[in-house]
């Protein structure tokens, strides 16, 4: 699979200040890159330990192009799922 730059730079890097809109404010919140176990390997995602909306979440995946998991839910990129990240 192919990422963006700015998701390599964002895995490199080890986390993210990202903007989005939560509690009805925009706020910044730090988000830092997380190792999930997926069967013999491992997928990557962007983890905040705060609860965000969920159509937030899906706007940010979309964005960023990596998945991103909050306290109430994960939410992939659309057209993509863990096995697209597994390695990275």
């Amino acid at each position: 699979m192919e990422l963006s730059e700015n998701a390599r730079r964002i895995l490199s890097d080890g986390s993210i200040k990202l903007r989005l809109r939560r509690a009805g404010m925009f706020q910044f919140q730090t988000f830092v890159v997380k190792r999930i176990k997926l069967g013999n390997g491992h997928f990557v995602e962007l983890f905040l330990d705060r609860v965000i909306d969920m159509s937030e979440l899906t706007r940010l995946a979309n964005e960023i192009g990596l998945p991103i998991e909050s306290q109430n839910g994960r939410a992939f990129p659309a057209g993509r799922s863990a096995k697209d990240f597994e390695g990275l």
